[in-house]
């Protein structure tokens, strides 16, 4: 029977009884992967804008990158030493050495070059350019250095005026030399659109001269905690009160996830400061993730604040821990539709695990990145699982190599101990209740 067809009934029944007043509906219970698909539906990756190079860093090329000049950009020497014809070279030996005359001196960056003909050499240093006439570098270490003693040299250190060198052993055509666009080619692609850029990859736009690149930027969360019990770590904790332990954990996982966190400390449970919080922060958030004040507790003003903004959705899911959750925007002006908001529970396992599943896909899609959702294997569990009826449970575990998981701690949505140790999160589904010692679960990884 549908939903539909079992409203229809019960109103049919009511209508044998007109004293009978109409029993109010169940509230909708969500399914994970429902509430993740609302939630996924909403968002879209950021506009992409143009940055510099270290602020692009972390962030995801929105365009295909061409190289408008090869790369070396001309011939240059790979090593100090000289610049030789190879037919000067072809009969060196130790022992009877080709002697040749020194005609100039090259430095990196150098512009004006002299040129080699038969029977002469330029010293040249690493990464300068290739003098013309010049078929190849001999190392310094092949030849005496312009010492005149015939011995191998290790250093560069004679005068250029009146110099010769000694060639101590033959010079093959092209050696020590890097040719132009021997690494990259003008024209060619050389980074791919969805590119996350990091160290390398921005070195090598600095390399072919890109100043600037167009990316999906980089999300900017905001995090806060609410509730009236939490004081900032270091400061004394009196009756009833506990360290700020979410705001730490959410930013610091928003970070992992790729975006710019802002880490907002613990707001009290009063309606006025909670929204002038919200507020403040709203001009510089693409999305906001608070922790606390989403059950039915008499003092969770978080619902209160949400709801007067309008198209904040508060809901319970088939899942443990985790189980209330809320989501929408907050602060849109006219034609405007505001900004994501995800209100996740205040107990730190629970807050932790609903980052996880539903807060770190808004960050990775927003980025553009291709893998929204962390990896999932299968692993087999030594130890026998309990889990309740109709709920997804996730089980904090420690995932070895050699494919087996161990549950680490209970089910308790409050044991940061256990959850520090936990490298994943073992999954029990809704409708399962027991599963044996040694069977397989699937096994959400957190540290890939």
């Amino acid at each position: 029977m549908t939903g539909s067809e079992h409203s229809h009934s019960a109103a049919a029944a009511c209508c044998d009884d007109a004293t009978a007043d109409p029993a109010p509906a169940a509230p909708r219970l969500w399914t994970v992967d429902e509430h993740l698909a609302d939630v996924l539906a909403a968002v879209a990756p950021l506009p992409a804008i143009e940055l510099g190079l270290l602020d692009a860093r972390g962030c995801r090329l929105d365009e295909d990158v061409l190289a408008g000049g090869d790369l070396p950009p001309f011939d240059n020497s790979s090593m100090d030493g000289y610049a030789v014809r190879t037919a000067d070279t072809v009969r060196a030996t130790a022992e009877y050495p080709s002697v040749l005359a020194v005609v100039g001196d090259i430095a990196a960056g150098a512009g004006e070059l002299p040129r080699v003909g038969p029977g002469q050499a330029a010293r040249i240093m690493t990464g300068a350019p290739v003098p013309p006439g010049a078929e190849a570098v001999a190392p310094v270490e092949w030849t005496d250095g312009g010492t005149g003693t015939g011995e191998a040299a290790d250093a560069m250190t004679a005068a250029v005026e009146d110099e010769e060198v000694r060639v101590l052993r033959p010079v093959a055509e092209g050696a020590h030399i890097r040719r132009r666009g021997s690494d990259v080619a003008a024209g060619s692609r050389v980074l791919e659109a969805g590119t996350r850029l990091g160290p390398t990859q921005l070195g090598l736009l600095a390399a072919i001269g890109r100043a600037t690149v167009k990316v999906r930027p980089r999300p900017r969360v905001v995090v806060l905690s609410t509730g009236s019990e939490l004081v900032q770590p270091g400061e004394p904790i009196g009756p009833g009160q506990i360290s700020d332990s979410n705001s730490f954990t959410l930013t610091a996982a928003a970070q992992d996830a790729g975006a710019i966190a802002y880490r907002v400390g613990g707001v009290p449970d009063d309606a006025a400061r909670l929204r002038a919080v919200l507020e403040d922060q709203l001009g510089r958030a693409d999305l906001i993730v608070t922790s606390g004040g989403v059950s039915v507790g008499a003092y969770d003003v978080v619902k209160e604040v949400f709801e007067s903004y309008g198209g904040v959705d508060f809901r319970r899911l088939r899942m443990q821990p985790g189980k209330p959750q809320g989501f929408g925007r907050i602060g849109g002006s006219e034609g405007g539709a505001g900004v994501p908001l995800l209100a996740l529970p205040g107990n730190p396992v629970s807050a932790y695990i609903s980052f996880e599943l539903f807060v770190r896909p808004v960050i990775r899609t927003m980025l553009g990145a291709p893998d929204v959702h962390r990896p999932v294997v299968r692993a087999l569990c030594p130890a026998a699982l309990r889990s309740p009826a109709g709920r997804r449970q996730f089980l904090r575990g420690r995932y070895a190599p050699d494919g087996t998981v161990e549950p680490v701690g209970g089910a308790e949505s409050h044991l940061v101990g256990a959850l520090a140790r936990a490298n994943c999160l073992i999954t029990v589904p809704e409708d399962v209740t027991e599963l044996p010692a040694g069977s397989a679960v699937d096994v959400v990884l957190l540290d890939s």
